[in-house]
């Protein structure tokens, strides 16, 4: 099941005077549980792609479709709504807010407009997402008393607490070091699998693309590559 389709999209760019061709006529198409890379070195149109997929930010020309809804036909409210309840953001910067705790920090998204979870669900879940990600010990910690890799699982906690089908991860390994690397990629790895959140990361470091079951590779904007891993294919051969 498609989720998320690109179609000849093209992002430009006005750098005072010039314009600036971040994407030219992109197109893609991602399946409901993938768990996809997109790759390429800086200034390759990364980052503007997953904030198109992400609604932070609209095409020049083209069209992003997620779960078979064009976006460029909703209104703000939609927009946000969309965001909200199906897409969930894992920045590299982190982005907590430093007077909560990893606790709150995690629920913080489930308070946010009205029609959230109970009180007694929410708190269960927010309980099994600090569970999941490994930092029972540290609940009650605020971010400047934890490590890198102890604060990008708290944002992959909280991207998570609203339940999206999509997470938008931006180099989430771009501030850790190799071995942390590697596990925050395995725990968002296992989290695709148990739930089929499909999760979509940009990165340029070649060990971390090779995890991946579905690799885009863009340079100077354009797709050059767009390849599935044989265990991926073979898996959904069988489905």
């Amino acid at each position: 099941m498609t989720i998320i389709e690109l179609t000849n999209v093209k992002k430009t760019y006005a750098l005072g005077k010039v314009e600036v061709e971040a994407v030219r006529g992109v197109s893609f198409a991602i399946e409901k549980g993938d768990f996809i890379s997109i790759a390429g070195p800086s200034g390759s149109g990364k980052s503007t792609i997953l904030n198109l997929i992400g609604c932070i930010d609209t095409p020049t020309a083209g069209t992003v479709d997620i779960e078979g809804r064009p976006t460029a036909g909703l209104s703000d409210k939609e927009l946000t709504i969309l965001r909200h309840d199906a897409i969930g953001f894992i920045f590299q910067s982190f982005n907590l807010i430093p007077v909560l705790d990893v606790y709150e920090n995690i629920e913080f998204p489930l308070l946010m407009g009205a029609g959230g979870p109970p009180k007694k669900e929410r708190r269960a879940w927010v309980e099994s997402l600090v569970a999941e990600v490994g930092l029972e010990q540290w609940r009650r910690h605020k971010p400047n008393e934890l490590s890198g890799g102890q604060r990008q699982r708290v944002a992959i906690a909280r991207a998570l607490v609203t339940r999206p089908r999509i997470v938008l991860a931006d180099e989430p390994t771009a501030n850790l070091d190799s071995k942390t690397g590697e596990q925050i990629i395995s725990l968002m790895k296992k989290i695709n699998r148990e739930i089929a959140t499909t999760f979509i990361f940009s990165t340029h470091d070649p060990s971390i693309v090779q995890e991946a079951d579905h690799v885009i590779r863009l340079h100077d904007g354009e797709v050059v590559e767009n390849v599935r891993t044989t265990e991926a294919a073979a898996v959904r051969s069988v489905e």
